[in-house]
């Protein structure tokens, strides 16, 4: 009895080191707090009235930007110093970077998330890149809308704004 008691707890043991216990994935959740006097400070209109082109920068001192566009985040990401009454020196002032999937209509994190470039999709603030929030989405809507190039945040140049805005 005591050898059969001996051998389950082993078995015991050796069943519960084999499986691997993995931790579970905790989705952080982003919000976008906008009425209808939000107003996007690059282009100076609403940005309610087209809410799947909202983006918005949280800055460390706890101010909030918003945009109405993709592009337009980018514009001021780039040159934070053209906005010189924000307050904003350089990136490292930022705390949180969102845009809306363009889909799901969803809040998503700006830096991991896919931008289309080249789809003909017009925000407020004209040829703009389209952000979605996994890579298999932005194949999807380029492949639908012949997007020409797919990039993450950090692919997204000041140049390439500035091509979208034709100032070259």
């Amino acid at each position: 009895m005591k050898q059969l008691l001996i051998a389950v707890l082993l078995l015991t043991g050796v069943a519960f080191a084999t499986t691997e216990v993995k931790p579970f994935k905790v989705e952080k959740k982003y919000f976008l707090a906008y009425d209808k006097n939000t107003t996007c400070i690059v282009r100076h209109i609403k940005v309610y009235k087209e809410p799947k082109w909202v983006a918005k920068i949280e800055l460390r001192s706890g101010k909030t930007v918003y945009f109405s566009s993709p592009k337009s985040m980018f514009e001021f990401y780039h040159r934070p110093g053209k906005w010189f009454d924000v307050g904003v020196k350089s990136e490292r002032d930022f705390s949180q970077i969102i845009v809306t999937d363009y889909e799901t209509l969803q809040p998503i994190n700006a830096e991991t998330a896919f931008f289309v470039y080249g789809s003909g999709a017009t925000s407020p603030a004209g040829d703009d890149l389209v952000p979605l929030a996994t890579k298999e989405a932005a194949e999807k809507f380029s492949k639908e809308y012949n997007g020409k190039r797919i990039m993450k945040f950090d692919e997204v140049s000041d140049a390439l704004i500035r091509l979208l805005n034709g100032r070259i």
